[in-house]
This record gives structure tokens, C-alpha cells and sequence, in this order.
């Protein structure tokens, strides 16, 4: 897939704001056919701009009502201490979100805990145990402003295009 026309940034805008969408209501919402507008999110899902469709749950109201970031300072930065942590981290299901960051610490994680209760015991058993970490910095979140929303797609195309107006 090429460059992103109108077309296509309208199917993001559309399925970043409702991924349950028919394509009955996406072709409309977007003005195409039904079928050119079904043959478009298969290009861009198999170009990789869609990576795939989930549910958004309220993970207070499931029972995890603490998000700590962790900032995780590894022993040492070599390549292969550097993917064994990776790799623990990524079996670990509390860890929501890992990036790793510039600065002091190697990666920064968001972790999920039903209570302050529950995370001291994950991070006393779970993190500080992983391989190559040095240290952990923990700091809570006291009120979400703004969660993950959609991207903004203003800078593929004109605003109108983008955003539908």
C-alpha cells in the first residue's frame, strides 16, 4: 500500500473512534460502496496501518483499580541481558504497557494491581526478581486525564480528510 488518500484515512478515523463498525456503516459513514470500501481495510489491515480490533474495559470496574508506571533500571544493557528481560516481561499479564525510554532506567511499564496490597506483592516477587534489574522507581496514578485514544491523523493528509468534516 502506497500513500493514504481521503478514503483511507477516513476507515482509520472511523475505526479508531467505532471498531465495531459494520461495513455497511463504515461504507456510508466514509462515502464509498460497500465493497471498495470492505477491499480498503483489507489493504490496510494487511499493509499493517489496522493491527487488529479490541475491546476497551474499565479496569476499575473489573477490579484493578491501581496503574502504577515502573521505571525498571537494568543491571547491565547488553543485548542478550536486554532480551531475557524482554522476555520475562512480556509473560508478566499486570504489565499492560513496556517502552523503553531514554534517560536514566531501560524500560517504563505500566502496571496493573487490584490494590496497593496486590502491587507491593507483584513488584516484592515478580519484578524486582526478573533478570538484570538493578532497581525499580514506582509512581501511581492518582486520576486518569486523558487514557490511550486514537491516533491523530492530521499530518497524513488535510484535517478535513482526517477527521471527516
Amino acid at each position: 500500500m502506497g500513500t493514504l488518500d481521503k478514503f483511507d484515512l477516513a476507515i482509520l478515523h472511523a475505526l479508531q473512534s467505532d471498531g465495531r463498525l459494520t461495513n455497511a456503516e463504515l461504507s456510508s459513514r466514509v462515502g464509498l460502496s460497500a465493497a471498495p470500501c470492505w477491499r480498503r481495510v483489507r489493504a490496510l489491515e494487511e499493509g499493517g496501518y489496522i493491527l487488529g480490533y479490541r475491546a476497551e474495559l474499565d479496569r476499575r470496574k473489573i477490579g484493578l483499580g491501581v496503574l502504577a508506571f515502573v521505571r525498571v533500571d537494568a543491571e547491565r544493557n547488553t543485548g542478550d541481558a536486554t532480551r531475557q528481560l524482554e522476555a520475562a516481561i512480556a509473560q508478566l499479564p499486570e504489565v499492560i504497557s513496556c517502552h523503553y525510554i531514554s534517560g536514566n532506567g531501560t524500560f517504563e511499564l505500566q502496571v496493573v494491581a487490584q490494590d496497593l496490597d496486590s502491587f507491593s506483592r507483584f513488584a516484592l516477587q515478580s519484578l524486582i526478581n526478573l533478570p538484570n534489574v538493578k532497581d525499580l522507581h514506582t509512581s501511581f496514578s492518582l486520576g486518569e486525564v486523558k487514557a490511550a485514544g486514537p491516533l491523530p491523523l492530521g499530518h497524513l493528509g488535510s484535517g478535513e480528510s482526517a477527521t471527516g468534516r
